[in-house]
Formats: C-alpha cells, structure tokens, sequence
C-alpha cells in the first residue's frame, strides 16, 4: 500500500494513493503519496517457486501464497523478545496479504482484513482496487531492513523499517510487460507503521506511512 511509488508511478502513469499518518496517539492524517510493488516474505523464496511464508501455517490464519517471480526479504526477524518478534511477523505478514491480493493469489483479500484494521485497511483496499483498475500486477524482488520495534503497551507497537525497491518493477497484467526504471534515491523508502494486537492475537497494522528517498534508507 505504501512502497514504491517510483514503481507505481511508472505502472500506472502517476496514479497514487493517499496513506493513512500514524502517529502514536492514533488519529490519522495523509501522508505522501506511495506505492507498492512486489510480494514479501519472512526469508528468501528460491526464484521460480511459489513464497510462503511459515506463519501460514498457524492454525486460524489465512494462507498467502505468492507468485513464483516475487521474492521478498525480511532482515532482523529474531530480536530474542517474543512479543517484538511477533510484530515483526505480523508486520511482514502485512505485506505477503497485500501483494497476494495485487497479484491475484488472494483474489478475496482474506489477508488484508486479517493483518489490517481501520485506516490502513481502508487505504490498502483502495491501493488494491487502484492497481486492479490499471491493470497492473507487481514483480522482482525487495528486500526489507532496519525493522525496529518500539512497545508502547501491551497492545500497541510503532515498527519502523527501509525497503530496497531497487530491483522490485510493476508488470502489465495484459502484454506482460516489466516496467523497468533506472535506480536511484527514490528506490529505497522508509516506513513507520503502527500495529495494536487484537483479541485473538494478531499484530494488526492500523496506520502507516511511507517517505520514498528517505535519507536513512540509502545504501
């Protein structure tokens, strides 16, 4: 919903989507406007084969399955404290429903609902519903970095992370052709999202926003 606007921009000849502001004390806001391209997963997915991640199967959670041309990495998954390391699952949980509902693995979006909640699933619904009116679907490979967890309670957290986008490119659903554009200061992003833990346990994501070219992202 957020990640790679530069992509999108190219996909979809400038359409964009308004991101729900997070601050911690909830309210929302519009954010720059971003985009996203390409699938996720809690580690590398061999090209050429379906990614899944292993948290789908954990009882009562949706399967996300995505294509076998996008791979995404997730860096510093183990923090050795059990509740941050499961908003960082969740968190990359998160993005596996969003690009499985873009690409068409998860035509239903069982996992957006599941991983998002208020806000930011209204603006990844409509994120979706954007790339499926342009006929656009996502591909390649992003790789996701600097993820930190701050706890604010016991069911609300602030994660934060980078996304290299530098080699994750949008895709014509109708000729199959792969937007290809050069990399530069826009392919990496930053990210601040806020997640508050539901009655059954889940890390969901309430608000985010995305800063395209943030300077602490750069390589």
């Amino acid at each position: 919903m957020t990640r790679r606007p530069r992509l999108l921009t190219t996909a979809t000849a400038g359409v964009a989507v308004a991101l729900l502001l997070a601050g911690c004390g909830g309210g929302g806001g519009s954010s720059k406007a971003n985009d996203k391209i390409a699938g996720a997963d809690t580690g590398s997915s061999a090209p050429g084969s379906p990614s899944t991640s292993a948290s789908a199967t954990e009882p009562g959670r949706p399967k996300i399955t995505l294509p076998s041309d996008m791979t995404l990495t997730f860096e510093g998954g183990q923090t050795g404290d059990a509740v941050k390391d499961a908003v960082l699952a969740d968190g990359a949980e998160r993005a596996r429903a969003e690009d499985a509902a873009i690409t068409g693995t998860d035509p239903k979006g069982a996992g957006l609902a599941y991983y998002n909640t208020g806000k930011a699933l209204e603006a990844t619904l409509s994120w979706v519903a954007q790339f499926k009116k342009a006929n656009v679907t996502i591909t390649g490979v992003v790789r996701y970095y600097d993820r930190k967890v701050t706890l604010k309670s016991k069911t609300s957290a602030i994660l934060t992370f980078c996304g290299d986008e530098s080699k994750g490119f949008s895709k014509n659903k109708k000729t199959g052709k792969i937007n290809k554009t050069p990399v530069n200061k826009d392919s990496y992003v930053s990210y601040n999202t806020r997640l508050d833990k539901n009655s059954d346990g889940v890390w969901q994501t309430s608000q985010i926003i995305s800063i395209r070219g943030a300077a602490q992202c750069q390589p």
